[in-house]
């Protein structure tokens, strides 16, 4: 299937989708794009298959669900192999990565919240340089935290992050580091589960990521959350603020100074004074009055 055809399979796809009735429809379309397309890394990017096909596996029909987590497994591999065949034969960055011997072909059924390299038996050295597969460690840990894929998948990921900020920061260098910690600590944040599949998934490429700035990298919830607290920020800056008013007939009982700045607020009902708020200027001692200030 080329990719004028995957295109038009993909619109098939999202109009199903968006009829209430097309689940049937929905079904029969994935089970033709597991069968018949023969995946490319440029021809998922192109058509953007595989973002349409991941969203699915959160579908409220369990059928509809399990297919995309199939075809979304079956597309990696496919995808992980071909560029793990490409990275034996070119050295993407000064020191030579290895390609990943496949170690485990299986979706992972344990405890996803401890998932770790040394948990999962990974080898993590592929670059000769410790500080290098440190940090392709420290990847995989944030990849395969809450993750079900296979270490294979993990580890072939988080080795192409790896090489991709290597380059993007110009070698082993102390910004490097700083930035994959960053990355690791977004995404192990329970605010922002949904970053390591979408980086998994290829939906946000490894040179992309390796590049996201801080605001970038946020749910969007948690934007939403920011953008709120934002707004309700300024509506608060621009509330106008009761202009005091000083008086020299009002004698502060503490410092005896006649330097006092008082307000005027109706507390009361409309037919008894109005109370007045004061606070010594020079002492800081406050009190109110409940009568007008003439």
């Amino acid at each position: 299937m080329d990719q004028r055809e995957v295109e038009t399979m993909i619109k098939s796809l999202q109009k199903a989708l968006a009829e209430k009735d097309g689940v049937t429809d929905v079904i029969t379309i994935m089970e033709k794009l597991k069968k018949d397309v023969v995946p490319t890394e440029d021809l998922l990017r192109a058509t953007k298959a595989g973002m349409v096909v991941a969203k699915q596996r959160g579908h409220t029909d369990k059928t509809v669900g399990k297919l995309a987590s199939e075809i979304v497994t079956k597309w990696k591999k496919t995808v992980e192999a071909e560029k793990a065949k490409k990275q034996a034969k070119m050295a993407s960055s000064p020191a030579k990565i290895s390609s990943p011997a496949p170690t485990e072909t299986k979706a992972f059924t344990g405890d996803k919240s401890k998932r770790r390299w040394e948990t999962d038996k990974v080898d993590v050295k592929r670059t000769g340089t410790p500080s290098r597969d440190a940090c392709i460690g420290l990847m995989y840990n944030g990849l395969a935290f809450m993750s079900e894929d296979a270490s294979d998948l993990i580890i072939s990921k988080a080795v192409e992050v790896e090489g991709e900020a290597f380059k993007a920061f110009g070698g082993d260098n102390p910004e490097y580091r700083a930035k994959m910690r960053s990355l690791f600590q977004n995404l192990k944040a329970a605010s922002n589960r949904e970053l390591g599949p979408r980086v998994m998934s290829n939906e946000i490429l490894a040179d992309r990521f390796v590049v996201m700035s801080y605001e970038d990298l946020k749910s969007a919830k948690r934007r939403e959350e920011d953008n709120k607290l934002n707004e309700d920020n300024m509506k608060k800056a621009q509330v106008p603020q009761v202009q005091q008013s000083i008086s020299d007939s009002l004698r502060c009982g503490r410092c005896s100074q006649k330097k006092v700045a008082y307000t005027q607020a109706q507390t009361r009902s409309a037919d008894e004074p109005m109370t007045t708020f004061c606070e010594c200027t020079h002492c800081g001692h406050r009190w109110k009055i409940n009568a007008d200030i003439r």
